[in-house]
């Protein structure tokens, strides 16, 4: 890797080389019908790398989908679930976020909107509450699960507080995952007032934690995810110059991670202006690049719902005082997370390291939040695995562990603004950046104004 990796490249066509060198291979986007090149997601059919999980092969007459975790891994979870339920004391729990259901079960579908609830009784099959149209889906892809459908017009509360009546004896305590954003209250209420008897506790962090440390199998789609990343994040830097539109720097990145093998991710490319960058949550409008300004690129690919987001800051012509400044502290305080991010220390030391390393090449300490979260399984509206995401905190006390997978954030917003981010798998030994930034600041290369 060359210290000139990201910017806008004197024009052109050397822009697109430049970024090739800024992404994890390949840094180029895949010829619409063509096979990618080794260390791209592998198309269907080919033989994968060691220790990679083979893209699905297409069946016979119809369009189903195998599921890349094996039937073993999903009883084993279903199983440790279980016995931390034994401990508990509970009969049943009752689970409705997308990202449990999907690791519980496979369940991979845009269907969540309308109210779906799991059911797991301390014993016997599990019970996927769902609306009667999703019922073929239901078929193909959970078919070792019961299926309790409710038809539109009909209300969910009603099948939901059945199936908890046969899962649960007379005084027996439900675990309710009252935190998912999933679960409307208005419909919990009236599960409850249907079930009298029964005694209701909260248990959103007991399938939290068992997802905090990914299996072999899910960090292989991890790695397939970051690789679609960084095919899509080359593309998206390859199209930023003056005159270009955000809207078509988005186009280009939306078009790239779906050709590398990618599926829709929890959000879409969030591609803006740093005179937004504040505004966290807001993507592309129809603003066309002007000269000295900064272009700010976070996006995911997506491989079985499993995400790798990483985000970089482009700045084109003139960069305005400060930037590489802020360049330097955005990769020092990236470089320190990293290291910091071994098995065994508490995410307030991996935030301490960060703030200390930006603190010091920037002459400012930064007062930002989190410089990290946990990442992996995902459904829209976002890439965390739902609303309550465990974040690298000043002070906190979560202990890291191998197998874990954070999205490491290093934003920095004086003197300039500038973020680079990537996606860090915990192993046993140290961490490793799976989209691939170098550990030195890049230059900031630049496009001349036109005329």
């Amino acid at each position: 890797m060359t210290a000139d990796l990201l910017g806008c490249d004197a024009g052109g066509p050397a822009a697109a080389a430049s970024v090739t060198a800024a992404v994890p291979a390949p840094g180029t986007v895949p010829v619409p019908g063509t096979v990618p090149v080794p260390g791209t997601v592998p198309a269907s059919g080919t033989v994968p790398a060691p220790g990679t999980v083979p893209a699905p092969a297409p069946v016979s007459g119809t369009a189903a989908v195998t599921s890349p975790v094996s039937p073993d891994e999903y009883a084993d979870r279903l199983a440790r679930l279980r016995a931390a339920m034994r401990r508990r004391g509970l009969a049943a729990l009752a689970l409705a976020s997308p990202e449990n259901i999907h690791y519980l079960l496979g369940l991979d579908h845009l269907g969540h909107f309308a109210f779906t609830l799991l059911v797991l009784p301390r014993s016997g099959p599990p019970v996927l509450v769902a609306r009667r149209m999703e019922r073929r889906t239901l078929r193909e892809q959970v078919p070792h699960v019961r299926h309790a459908l409710y038809g539109d017009g009909r209300d969910p509360a009603r099948v939901a507080a059945q199936e908890l009546e046969r899962a649960c004896p007379a005084g027996g305590t439900v675990g309710v995952e009252e935190q998912s954003m999933s679960f409307p209250p208005a419909v919990l209420t009236r599960i409850r007032a249907r079930l009298p008897g029964l005694r209701w506790t909260d248990c959103s962090a007991l399938p939290a934690r068992l997802r905090r440390i990914k299996s072999p199998a899910e960090t292989a789609l991890v790695r397939r995810a970051a690789t679609v990343s960084g095919v899509a994040m080359g593309a998206a830097l390859a199209t930023a110059d003056v005159g270009v539109s955000e809207r078509d720097v988005a186009a280009q990145a939306q078009r790239a991670m779906t050709e590398a093998g990618g599926q829709q991710p929890g959000f879409v490319p969030l591609i803006r202006s740093t005179a937004r960058l504040g505004q966290e949550h807001v993507t592309w409008c129809e603003h066309r690049i002007g000269p000295g300004e900064g272009l700010f690129v976070e996006l995911s690919g997506c491989v079985h719902r499993y995400h790798a987001p990483m985000s970089r800051t482009v700045y084109c012509a003139d960069p305005p005082p400060g930037a590489r400044v802020a360049a330097g502290a955005a990769f020092a305080g990236l470089a320190a997370a990293r290291a910091a991010l071994v098995p065994g220390v508490r995410t307030g030391e991996v935030y301490a390291a960060w703030a200390d390393a930006v603190a010091e090449s920037a002459g400012r300490r930064p007062c930002r939040h989190h410089c990290g979260y946990l990442t992996g399984a995902g459904f829209p509206p976002s890439w965390v695995g739902g609303g309550s995401v465990l974040g690298i905190r000043a002070g906190g006390r979560t202990r890291v562990r191998a197998g874990m997978v954070f999205h490491l954030m290093s934003w920095v917003e004086h003197p300039a603004g500038y973020v680079v981010s990537d996606t860090a798998l915990v192993g046993e030994n140290g961490c490793e950046l799976l989209t691939g930034t170098p550990d030195a600041p890049p230059g900031l290369l630049t496009v001349p104004a036109p005329g």
